[in-house]
């Protein structure tokens, strides 16, 4: 591997691409996997998964990319979740805008791939039937206003952050985090699908967004500001009430 002056990578710089190698792949794998399964699936009654299908969905791919390349970036796969940490003192500032780049741009990747894949059947239509995409107001699936949206966006992401802050802490169990993680993430999508179709993940929003093109990208401020801002408290809450400052 050789830099475009011909220097030799270091193995620091190395080990840092990797990390964001990491986020770009595991992001593309939450928003295939989740997205996909709710615009190549549940859309089709017939096919019976359901929005709690795309539940579960969302959280085994959290669970899998975490124990598949969690221990080389540390799995956040999410804005929101790199800010959180980085506010609970376990992520490195530096590396915040990389890691979110990096989330950004598997996202759209995934969202991508997503759409030449629904495109294949006959009278698909992103911008009608909403790819996915996070909303509120009449674009929300149960019609839950703005003020509902930014309220259980904000709460679930600062409980996820708990979560994976608490998961992840060096007094509990080793091993077990992605589980966790996972389960957590499929209980927020079980929550709020019906409200915002659940971001909790600014990457997951802007990926479809992107694709739907219209009232998704209007509303795109909502699922960046509110999962950011509750992840931040979330973390806050870990670091200074919750956590063992003894161990």
């Amino acid at each position: 591997m050789m830099h475009a002056f011909g220097n030799t990578p270091t193995l620091y710089e190395e080990k840092q691409m990797k990390k964001y190698f990491a986020e770009f792949f595991g992001t593309f794998w939450l928003v295939f996997g989740g997205c996909g399964s709710a615009v190549l699936a549940a859309a089709y009654p017939e096919l019976g998964i359901g929005f709690a299908g795309v539940a579960l969905a969302f959280g085994l791919t959290v669970l899998t990319m975490a124990y598949a390349v969690g221990h080389i970036s540390g799995g956040h796969f999410n804005p929101a979740v790199s800010v959180g940490l980085f506010i609970g003192g376990r992520f490195n500032g530096k590396d915040l805008l990389p890691y979110i780049v990096s989330q950004v741009i598997g996202a759209i990747a995934a969202a991508g791939v997503l759409y030449l894949i629904a495109s294949g059947k006959t009278g698909f239509d992103a911008v009608a039937s909403g790819f996915a995409s996070n909303g509120f107001g009449e674009h929300s699936p149960n019609g839950y206003d703005m003020m509902a949206a930014l309220l259980i966006e904000f709460v679930l992401t600062a409980f996820f952050l708990i979560i994976i802050m608490g998961s992840t802490d060096k007094l509990a169990p080793a091993g077990f985090a992605p589980i966790a993680i996972g389960l957590g993430l499929t209980l927020i999508h079980l929550i709020s699908i019906p409200v915002t179709n659940t971001s909790v993940n600014p990457a997951r929003s802007t990926g479809v967004a992107l694709f739907q093109g219209g009232w998704a990208i209007e509303q795109l401020w909502l699922f960046w500001l509110a999962p950011i801002a509750g992840a931040a408290v979330g973390a806050a809450i870990y670091r200074f009430v919750l956590a063992n400052d003894d161990k």
